[in-house]
């Protein structure tokens, strides 16, 4: 599995010839413009710095679409969506937490999540993580502190800080007591990579 990252909340991750695509800006967002082809697309929260559909197909290659809560199998990929809160963009809303299984890992990817306080049924389905997406921003969604506390108790494998500012970055990884850990162009990871591992924090630059 291979995972580069492109700021804000926009990940893509690919598994041999599939193609998984999360939160892409749309042509109205402020962030950067990313444009690829992949399989399957997902949208945490309907705001244009997350729901770029238009950016996520490229030549005869669209996505499927995931963007809510509900479960949904595609390509061999086990997906579960959990309805929780966010505050990104001044107004509350709806956020879709999504755990996913690739490759024999859990992939958890929490997206414009504001509130740490989990709904009861994403507490209660979200354990044995493999790698945890977490927003530690702030600015309606989750700041250092608060995103560090969340990923204590969700006990992942591996974190992968997202939302950041170089400032929120260096606080969430104050928090955290990694400050020595250098940020990479991009992951590549096999499920025995984490054998062992309790909350490794491995940053992706942008």
């Amino acid at each position: 599995m291979v995972i580069s990252y492109f700021g804000g909340e926009c990940f893509k991750i690919t598994q041999g010839e599939l193609t998984l695509a999360f939160n892409l800006p749309s042509k109205e967002s402020k962030q950067k413009s990313v444009k690829f082809g992949s399989d399957v697309l997902f949208i945490s929260a309907h705001h244009p710095d997350f729901a770029g559909i238009e950016n996520a197909s490229f030549g005869e290659r669209e996505p499927f679409v995931i963007e809510g809560p509900g479960e949904y199998e595609v390509k061999d990929v086990a997906v579960r969506g959990f309805a929780s809160e966010t505050t990104y963009g001044g107004k509350a809303g709806v956020n879709t937490i999504y755990s996913i299984i690739l490759e024999g890992m859990n992939l958890c990817f929490l997206g414009a999540l504001s509130n740490p306080l989990l709904p009861p049924a994403a507490k209660q389905e979200l354990d044995d993580i493999d790698i945890l997406f977490l927003p530690v921003g702030g600015a309606g969604v989750l700041d250092h502190a608060e995103a560090y506390k969340l990923a204590v108790q969700l006990e992942p494998k591996a974190i992968i800080p997202m939302h950041y500012s170089p400032e929120s970055l260096k606080l969430f990884l104050k928090e955290a007591g990694a400050e020595k850990v250098e940020a990479a162009d991009k992951l590549t990871l096999k499920k025995k990579d984490l054998d062992g591992k309790e909350g490794e924090i491995l940053v992706l630059s942008y």
